[in-house]
Formats: structure tokens, sequence, C-alpha cells
């Protein structure tokens, strides 16, 4: 398989490393920026910016797409769908298995827990741009779908007023080198539940990509998530 790298950044970089020591895939591209490259697919790990000419183009050349970029609008999304009727996208803001286990855990436990309060924190290096985190986004969403959606989203906390109960707070940190952590928690009276997931590792990106690249192949268009691919 042919894999165009979109992106030059830190994960992408990562991830070139990664498949040029597997040897099992050829990588057909590398740019922030598709002009004439081929491929059998492209892997995302860009800036959300970069989202809209990357996705014209797989769809112009018929070539699937992993897209794991975050942080990009409801315009965008609203693109990325459009485009999964053409060629078969999966769409993950986090490729490493922890964290997609992580959401099937508390999506289970969140019925069971519906007096106890819900808070996300998330914790980044200092140089990830948007916050929240894709993948705190994505944990709210897995909770409140299985909560019928009652829920509602408040990112952070300021001023003077008592804490409803159909809040869920996600709370984002920003320092260092850190690689990726999240944890949620439900706090009932008197016990408390942490489910938490560290990444020590881009790596494990990586090889949750390459994971979803190959299982695209061959796969009709429509939009996919890692629950698929990991299934």
């Amino acid at each position: 398989m042919k894999v165009l790298i979109h992106g030059t950044g830190v994960m992408s970089s990562m991830l070139k490393e990664v498949i040029e020591k597997e040897g099992e895939l050829e990588i057909s591209g590398f740019a922030d920026d598709f002009t004439d490259e081929k491929g059998d697919m492209i892997i995302d790990f860009s800036h959300f910016s970069r989202l809209p000419d990357m996705i014209e183009y797989g769809v112009k050349n018929n070539i699937p797409m992993v897209i794991c970029t975050t942080g990009y609008d409801e315009i965008v999304l609203a693109k990325i769908i459009e485009a999964s009727t053409h060629v078969p996208i999966v769409l993950s803001s986090n490729t490493c298995i922890g964290i997609n286990l992580m959401n099937e855990v508390v999506a289970k436990i969140a019925p069971q827990l519906r007096n106890f309060d819900i808070e996300i924190i998330e914790t980044h290096h200092n140089r990830k741009v948007d916050s929240p985190s894709g993948t705190a986004k994505s944990l709210y969403n897995v909770i409140n779908d299985a909560l019928d959606n009652e829920m509602t989203l408040v990112n952070g906390r300021n001023g003077l007023h008592v804490r409803d109960k159909k809040e869920i707070g996600i709370h984002s940190v920003r320092g260092g080198s850190v690689v990726g952590e999240h944890s949620v928690i439900f706090y009932g009276d008197d016990e408390v539940i942490e489910i938490r997931h560290s990444s020590t590792s881009r790596r494990i990106f990586a090889n949750g990509a390459i994971k979803a690249a190959k299982f695209l192949l061959g796969k009709k268009p429509g939009l996919y998530r890692m629950k698929e691919v990991l299934s």
C-alpha cells in the first residue's frame, strides 16, 4: 500500500518514521499541500486549516482518507461527511487502542452513575493549539449519548454559580512535553470513580492510524470510526 502523509509536523514525522522502520507500507508523498502525489491512502496529521484542500484532493483523486487532525469547526466537519459519500474515510481524534476502549467503558458505566457529577480533565504539551482536545470532546459525546443527550458541556469554570446536575465539565491543562492524558471522573456522595488514560509516546497514534489505513482498503464510501477499525 502506498501512503500519502498529509502534514509535516511532529506527529506526521513520527508516522513516517514508523512506516519506514516497519517496511510494510510505502510512502509516496509527505507534504502539507498535495499537488500531483499519487497513492492508495491519505493519512492526515496536519492542521485543521489545511483540511479543506486535502479533502478536495482526496475526493478528486478517489483516495481514501484517515483523518486524525482535530480543532476543525462544523463547516469542515460537513465537508468531511460529504466527502465520505464519495470515498471511505476514517475520522478519529485519537487512534490509540486504549482511548477507544476508554470510550466504550465510560459509555457503559455512565447510565449506572446518573446521579454522579461528571468531569473530564485533559492535559497536553504546550504546543497544542486546540482546547479542549478532540479526544476530550469525543469522551463527552459518548457519555452524553449514553445519557440520552440530556447533558450540557461546560468548558472550564468561572463566575459564581452552583454546579448543575446536567453539566459535564471539560478542563484543559497545557504544559511541557506531555503527550496526552485524559481522565473522566464520576463524583458521587462519599465515593469517586476515575477512568484515566496516559499516552507516553506518539508511536501509539501512528500505529493506530496505520491500522485504520489498512482497514479502509477495499471499503465502500462511508464515514468510519476507530470503534469499527478495532472491532
